[in-house]
């Protein structure tokens, strides 16, 4: 049997459990000792339209999906709408196996749901699976549900399908069973789990097939969580306890794990009417004195722009969220994209100034999340976590260990009453909060309320004490007062570098990517040094301030550069050139904008076919090259 990985993709339709059933059972495979990755599928639709879930797992460390499957399981979609081939929309009955045979590999195991499914009705389903040596078994898991009294329960008879099949033990699913259903539905559960698993061992062959799943143990503790998590717990960690904002996939997860948390530790969460008053509550709740966030996607965000100006005008260290989605407008709201990147950076009034950072991994969200505020509230400046719909959702496995860490709910440069004493003053006692003359640009704020603390917080421009200037020498020193934090906070990261370095450092070639593809660009790496090449990688969380000279030592050290992202327009290298214009020749791009975020055997032929081979055109519609700039 196959024992280095297994690779599950359960199907079915929204609506019908299969990221709940996913999530355990991957819960479940990574308690057994496993390191799990899972990758989400699903439409703009509350009810209804193919939707899978997969689930790699493997003894060894796990950081993207992998390229196909071995193992499918498809439940049907019990919410379809016309099932006729004529509709719009097609058979969508059918489509939680039919659409899912292209990525299934040689050798794979297809389980699926007879009492919903009629492979009959899928063109070739038999001379395909000969072909490609493909293991069916269909079973009437709609009927062993309908046994037991709920048909929602087909999804546990699958599992027990699954383990049946692969060799798993059935100890693992049953103990989180245990640990998660109440009384009430948990004795049904577990009959129909053994039943079905009991049924597929004694009806069928399950040896004669090669995909089992692997047997590993962890060094310690962990926890399965996804990037919305890690932001989420880093923001609490970091002493946020207020958080506006107004529901907007793929953003809502955040909000919602932070509205269940902020209350038990005395913290404020408010849903309001759009994201202009999500990020106005937000800035307000700063400016009173609490550590601040909210966040929204796309069309969503550009709402945000006014606000988040009048926090850059106003120096009110806030965080905000964005969760990339494919757009423009609406879009493709649940599949990733990293094509907001310029307009994270660009958007708002003016000369604006604030940081952005774009965490690679569900470790990094933590870490990036916690630095977000400690960046905001230590340089009274908007810093925004830019990640999207494949971080925010996919579950993996991270040590317990490293959240072990101290909280920190300070506030900056924020002062004492007895430190607002001596601090200049107006004649009619306004507090100099605006000094043009500050360490790293950087002038000590108040909290209302306090005595001395009485400023103006205007979008105008202002001098010191608040109050509208417009001279031409108060408004050059408060610019370059304001932008002068952003060397102070690119000092402050340089300390401690952000970005992510894999593969050996006198590597011929390299790889550099931003946020979420740098799990998959890594295992890349590895897989192309293994056949011969010379590559390293370089994941960059920097947006702004950007690691100019980390980004040009990178560049420097190899020949040439493939910059992998997910926007059409090569977005991220176009913020490398514009820091790094004397480069350009050493850039090429391998973009893909489909709606699905890539798989290392696309960024391993990708390298190989335009920088090994030199051809200017990669076949099929997945992934497009762009040539370095001038040839």
């Amino acid at each position: 049997m196959t024992t280095d990985e297994l690779i599950w993709r359960i199907s079915g339709g929204s609506g019908d459990g299969i990221a709940s059933t996913s999530q355990n059972f991957a819960k479940a495979l990574m308690r057994s000792g496993l390191h799990v990755f899972t990758h989400r599928h699903y439409p703009s639709r509350i009810r209804g339209g193919h939707t899978y879930t997969e689930i790699r797992a493997s003894a060894d460390e796990v950081k993207s999906r992998g390229d196909g499957y071995n193992f499918l399981l498809a439940l049907g979609d019990s919410f379809a709408r016309n099932p006729s081939e004529g509709a719009v929309y097609g058979n969508e009955e059918i489509k939680p196996l039919s659409e899912n045979l292209d990525e299934l590999r040689e050798g794979g195991v297809i389980v699926y749901d007879e009492g919903l499914l009629d492979a009959s009705e899928i063109p070739d389903f038999e001379e395909r699976a000969e072909e490609n040596d493909w293991h069916v078994y269909p079973l009437d898991l709609r009927g062993l549900a309908r046994e037991q009294g709920r048909e929602v329960m087909r999804n546990t008879a699958g599992v027990g399908a699954t383990c049946a099949l692969t060799g798993m033990d059935l100890d693992h699913v049953q103990d989180l069973m245990r640990d998660a259903m109440p009384e009430k539905i948990l004795e049904p559960n577990l009959e129909i789990l053994q039943t079905a698993y009991d049924q597929v061992r004694e009806e069928y062959d399950v040896d004669a097939h090669d995909v089992s799943v692997p047997t590993g143990e962890h060094d310690e503790e962990q926890l399965l969580m996804s990037g919305s998590d890690a932001i989420s717990y880093g923001a609490i960690d970091e002493g946020c306890r207020f958080i506006a904002g107004y529901p907007m996939t793929p953003w809502t997860e955040v909000f919602t794990i932070m509205t269940k948390n902020l209350p038990e530790l005395g913290g404020i969460s408010e849903q309001v009417e759009d994201e202009i008053a999500a990020a106005a509550l937000a800035v307000g709740a700063s400016h009173a004195g609490v550590k601040a966030m909210s966040g929204s996607s796309g069309g969503g965000f550009a709402l945000m722009s006014e606000p988040l100006g009048l926090a850059e005008m106003t120096e009110t260290p806030v965080v905000l969220v964005e969760a990339m989605r494919a757009g423009p407008s609406t879009g493709m709201p649940t599949k990733p994209e990293q094509s907001d990147l310029e307009h994270v950076l660009y958007t708002s009034q003016g000369d604006s100034q604030r940081v952005v950072l774009a965490p690679g991994t569900v470790a990094e969200a933590y870490e990036q999340s916690r630095l977000a505020f400690r960046l905001a509230y230590e340089y009274q400046i908007p810093t925004i976590l830019l990640y999207d719909q494949k971080l925010g959702g996919e579950l993996v496995n991270v040590p317990k260990s490293h959240f072990d860490r101290e909280p920190n709910p300070t506030l900056g440069k924020t002062l004492s009453e007895d430190l607002l004493a001596e601090q200049p003053h107006s004649e009619d006692g306004k507090f100099h909060r605006f000094q043009h003359e500050a360490e790293d640009g950087v002038s000590p704020r108040s909290v209302p309320g306090q005595k001395g603390g009485r400023y103006l917080a205007t979008g105008n421009e202002h001098d010191p004490t608040g109050h509208i200037a417009e001279s031409p020498d108060n408004r050059v020193a408060q610019i370059d007062r304001r932008t002068q934090k952003l060397e102070a906070i690119r000092a402050d990261l340089d300390t401690e570098s952000t970005q992510a370095y894999h593969g050996p450092d006198e590597a011929t070639y390299g790889i550099m990517t931003f946020g979420s593809q740098q799990g998959t660009v890594e295992e890349a790496v590895d897989r192309l040094n293994e056949a011969g090449h010379s590559v390293k990688s370089l994941g960059v969380s920097d947006m702004l301030p950007f690691p100019t000279d980390e980004v040009a030592a990178f560049i420097e050290s190899v020949d040439e550069v493939l910059v992998v992202e997910m926007t059409a327009s090569g977005q991220f290298r176009g913020l490398v050139q514009k820091n790094l214009g004397r480069y350009g020749e050493q850039l090429s791009s391998l973009l893909k904008y489909n709606g699905n975020p890539f798989e290392p055997g696309e960024v391993v032929d990708g390298f190989e076919r335009v920088v090994v081979d030199g051809d200017a055109e990669i076949p099929g519609n997945e992934t497009t090259f762009v040539p370095a700039a001038g040839d």
